[in-house]
């Protein structure tokens, strides 16, 4: 890839080995395309690595975050009762349901 502009220095065999570890299967021209365009994210991951960052302080994200849920409130909500004389099966007042992964009966 040298020779294509890049300056990370990856090569063809380079983008073929990650292929592999990927399990993925390029044609060469594939290969030829995904190799310019990781050389072009590692060229930018570089020179963001190259920048000054001393005098930031560490975040977890770039803008502050607020709590957009609105607040817990009880409200009425729906009988239980009459939601219980909708359902197919009920036992000990909730929904019965077949049993799972062998449970005992």
């Amino acid at each position: 890839m040298a020779g294509e502009g890049s300056r990370a220095g990856l090569t063809r065999e380079d983008a073929a080995y990650v292929a592999r570890l990927a399990r993925i299967e390029l044609t060469e021209e594939e290969l030829g395309t995904y190799a310019r365009q990781l050389a072009v994210v590692l060229d930018h991951a570089a020179e963001i690595a190259a920048l000054d960052t001393s005098g930031l302080v560490p975040t977890a994200h770039p803008l502050p975050l607020e709590n957009v849920l609105r607040p817990d409130v009880v409200r009425p909500s729906v009988d239980r009762e009459e939601v219980l004389a909708m359902a197919p099966a009920v036992e000990d007042q909730r929904f019965r349901v077949p049993r799972i992964l062998g449970e005992p009966s």
